[in-house]
């Protein structure tokens, strides 16, 4: 019977010997040489067309990709607008034998017009193929002026690997007469290593298939949609681009009520892109493959052996492998690592609480226990939370000394989120810790301390071997004791942490340099508050010296931000700001937010503007602190805050809000010394500025001793009241010229030549101002001598002092011979000069640089340069880049 079928011929073929059926006597299948249909909607996309134009220049050309990822559309449109002839083979999984495929193949070039020489033959056997066959095919083709271009779609379906071999030869020996294109879901059985090395083959892949959000917008035009590109990008990004998947997701918009909201909002597990998946993905496969795809769905990524975990089989490595050389929308993320299409595990997993309801929080348990011991920690907590099993999850974080994560910025967010879901039947040690953590990472003290009393209670009554447990209680021990200004208690939680680190395994302290950086940064912040300032550089420079990268990021900030302001209150406001301006660096580069840390060092900033009497660029610094304050500050904020805004008030001649300003006091467990100092100076200022000497003395009485800056303000008090005398011995006394700055020391000289004044000694007067320009110019300390009231000014006529005020403290005097200078405004003798940093900006503008540029090479974020831009405009008195860079240029800044 195959015989006699042989024999027959169609009409076409009559007298030609070309049989018109296959070795099995079953007629050829017309629909299999024929290009594909497009639909009306098809969208050519240009960049893959010009890619596949490549195809006629190496003998080899695959296209990869998933399911209704495009391919088979794509290469037909090519084909359709090439202009030639192709040959065109849609492969069938029904029947695999050699024979029959080189039928097929010889029909479509006959099909397409490419003559085949007849003294190729014909295979005889559905089973095999003679190589003399091949032999000819391949010689027939070599000496064709044109190759023949022989697309084979659906090439996956082929799973001979003879057939493999057979097509290899016909290809190499073809030479450049045949351009073979093949459009497969997997791997093909070629030595595709060699074509790629020699350069003979072109390669389109899923991630290249894969719609932009571009296209995937253009696409939904096309469908009478219209989403902008940045909502498509959405869409895209849950759907990786996926040609069927947009197409599906179109056409259900369209008989949406509201398309737009349809496409952003559409629940997968309903929708004909599910109907499509479950059944060109899902049900080819078998039993325990679904069963695998349907436990793993859970996971954000997996591998073979966790996938085991789950299944409680062995096969997943196999398993896996086989679907990803499939294209079965499952991606390998290297190092036997897996994770599946987003839009096909939501599918999944939407499948599995209909096939299997509850199995999926037992599912998530078991991926939490395997990942404890073999993963991450933050897949483990996802998971855990996600099994509802909130004792296991908060032991998880205690126990890998991680509940310092919730301060540092870098996944704190996330951790609040996940464990804001529990609730409160969750009754342990570990949810405990956990919930004070939360609260107190809030600044709500009350609650944060109720939860830090039951786990202390607990850990003292039942458990005393927790050491990560314990570990983590001094942790918040030390931060409560910041926050209610406690130094007692802060030591013995540094002690308490000192004991217990000791007890727990050493390659989680090495892993969690955070908590030792936080403990350090809250001991070093309550050492500051109590006046300990030695003790607290001591703890705060151990933290600023750390490594840790991202983890000790914001600790490492804070620590600076309080050594700047430790600076700062000995008088040494250019340290105190080089401090501030460093203590971001780190932070910005690794893009954390940081409200209470930044707020500190904006306050230090503020207050070394209005030392030089950068009244506008202090005022704006201390807003942006505003704008990052927590809501509830530690003391040592709180006193900066009012220190700041108090000296501000009175720099802008309003005594008696600043007195206001500075008046109530700061509820802590014990009194700080710099901030009932600091107090104490405002109200004297204040009150002497009113003309209440005897009131502003009386105040500086009740002020802390060993305060260097209240000496000197007792000492000028007694110069209003009329006793230079005391003023001197005051200053006499004063015995802290190594420890303080320039802000106190340049305030002292001015107080002595005051007195020398007062003398009648002008020329000690005229000296000891001599000296106090000197040392105020470095750090363009200017509010002393405004402080110092009319008799400084009328010194500073002299030529000497005039040149050593001139440029920064008063306008430069015309040089001999030269016209005399315009006299400066009236409203003020000082001049505000910029930044250290807004010069780097500057000079980087006039380098053309743009923004982006200028964030970029100062390692800051665009938002700071933007800051740091307004404020050099503001002070050149321009509103252009041009204008800025041309006004400095005139001042000699540049």
């Amino acid at each position: 019977m195959v015989v006699s079928a042989m024999a027959a011929i169609d009409e076409e073929g009559a007298g030609s010997g070309i049989p018109c059926v296959d070795p099995l006597g079953d007629p050829f299948l017309r629909t299999r040489f024929a290009l594909p249909a497009r639909p009306d909607t098809f969208l050519r996309r240009q960049r893959l067309v010009s890619h596949l134009d490549q195809a006629l220049l190496t003998p080899l050309t695959m296209v990869n990709g998933a399911a209704g990822s495009g391919k088979t559309l794509l290469v037909a449109d090519w084909a359709a607008g090439l202009g030639q002839p192709v040959a065109w083979l849609t492969n069938d999984s029904a029947d695999q034998r050699r024979g029959v495929f080189w039928a097929y193949l010889l029909q479509a070039l006959r099909v397409s017009g490419v003559p085949v020489p007849a003294e190729v033959g014909f295979p005889a056997d559905a089973s095999r193929v003679d190589h003399t066959l091949l032999a000819r095919l391949a010689a027939g083709l070599s000496g064709r002026d044109r190759p023949a271009i022989v697309v084979l779609d659906e090439y996956d379906r082929v799973t001979d690997p003879e057939i493999a071999q057979q097509l290899e030869f016909v290809l190499h020996h073809a030479g450049s007469g045949m351009r073979l294109l093949i459009v497969t879901r997997t791997e093909p059985l070629l030595p595709l290593h060699r074509y790629r090395a020699a350069g003979d083959l072109t390669e389109i892949r899923d991630a290249e298939l894969a719609f932009t959000p571009e296209e995937a917008s253009e696409l939904l035009e096309v469908h009478g949609l219209s989403l902008p590109v940045d909502a498509a990008a959405s869409l895209v990004d849950r759907t990786r681009g996926w040609a069927a998947g947009l197409r599906l997701c179109a056409l259900a918009a369209q008989e949406s009520p509201d398309p737009v909201v349809y496409l952003k909002e559409f629940e997968a597990g309903r929708s004909t892109v599910a109907d499509y998946l479950l059944a060109e993905v899902l049900k080819r496969q078998t039993e325990e493959t679904q069963d695998l795809l349907l436990r793993v769905s859970v996971l954000k990524r997996f591998c073979p052996d966790l996938a085991n975990a789950l299944t409680g089989r062995t096969d997943a490595e196999p398993i896996l492998a086989e679907l990803h050389r499939e294209n079965a929308f499952v991606e390998d993320l290297g190092h036997s690592w897996y994770r599946l299409h987003p839009l096909f595990g939501e599918i999944l997993r939407a499948h599995l609480r209909v096939r299997s309801p509850g199995l999926e929080p037992e599912l998530h348990r078991s991926a939490a226990q395997w990942l404890r011991h073999s993963g991450s920690l933050q897949e483990t907590l996802a998971h855990g939370a996600a099994a509802g099993d909130w004792e296991f999850t908060a032991r998880a974080l205690v126990d890998d000394l991680a509940i310092g994560q919730l301060f540092t910025g870098l996944s704190s967010d996330g951790l609040d989120e996940l464990f804001s879901r529990m609730g409160p039947e969750a009754t342990s040690v570990a949810t405990d810790l956990v919930r004070a953590a939360r609260d107190l990472s809030q600044c709500d003290l009350d609650r944060g301390l109720v939860h830090l009393h039951h786990a202390e209670e607990a850990l003292a009554a039942d458990m005393p071997d927790l050491a990560a447990a314990q570990l983590s209680r001094a942790l918040l021990e030390a931060l409560v004791a910041r926050l209610t200004g406690s130094p007692v208690r802060a030591e013995k939680a540094a002690e308490t942490a000192e004991e217990w680190r000791h007890e727990v395994p050493a390659h989680l302290v090495e892993k969690h340099p955070e908590l030792a950086a936080l403990l350090l940064t809250h001991l070093g912040a309550t050492r500051l508050w109590a006046g300990r300032f030695e003790d607290a550089r001591a703890a705060l420079t151990t933290v600023t010296g750390s490594t840790g990268g991202a983890s000790t990021a914001l600790p490492r900030e804070e620590s600076l931000c309080h050594l700047a302001l430790i600076d700062y209150l000995d008088g040494w406001i250019g340290r105190a700001e080089r401090k501030a301006l460093e203590a971001a660096t780190d932070t910005e580069r690794f893009g954390l937010s940081r409200p209470s840390a930044s707020g500190m060092g904006r306050l230090v900033l503020a207050a070394v503007a209005v030392d030089r009497n950068e009244l506008a660029q202090a005022q704006a610094l201390l807003d942006e602190a505003a704008d990052s304050r927590p809501p509830r500050e530690d003391p040592v904020m709180a006193a900066g805050r009012a220190m700041v805004t108090a000296r501000l008030l009175l720099a802008r001649g309003n005594p008696r809000a600043a007195l206001e300003a500075a008046g109530p006091g700061v509820a802590a467990d014990v009194l700080s010394p710099w901030a009932e100092g600091h107090a104490a100076l405002v109200a004297s200022a204040a009150h002497l500025a009113e003309g209440r000497p005897e009131t502003a003395a009386q105040v500086l009485r009740q002020a802390p001793d060993d305060q260097p800056a209240c000496a000197v303000e007792a000492a000028r008090v007694q110069l209003a009241v009329g006793d230079p005398g005391a003023a001197l011995d005051m200053l006499d006394g004063l015995h802290a010229e190594g420890r303080t700055g320039p802000a106190v020391t340049v305030r002292a000289t001015l107080v002595r030549a005051q007195a020398a004044q007062a003398a009648g000694d002008v020329d000690t007067a005229r000296r000891l101002v001599a000296q106090a320009l000197f040392k105020a110019r470095r750090e363009r300390l200017r509010r002393p001598f405004l402080e110092a009231g009319p008799w400084v000014r009328r010194l500073m006529e002299s030529a000497p002092l005039q040149e050593l005020s001139a440029g920064w403290l008063t306008a430069a005097a015309s040089r001999p011979g030269e016209p005399p200078r315009a006299e400066p405004a009236p409203a003020s003798v000082v001049v505000e000069d910029l930044s250290a940093r807004e010069l780097d900006v500057l000079r980087r503008l006039a380098q053309m640089m743009s923004t982006e540029e200028i964030a970029a090479d100062l390692f800051v974020s665009v938002n700071t340069v933007k800051t740091h831009l307004k404020s050099v405009y503001r002070k050149l008195a321009v509103n252009r880049r041009g204008e800025a860079v041309r006004r400095a240029r005139e001042l000699r800044l540049l």
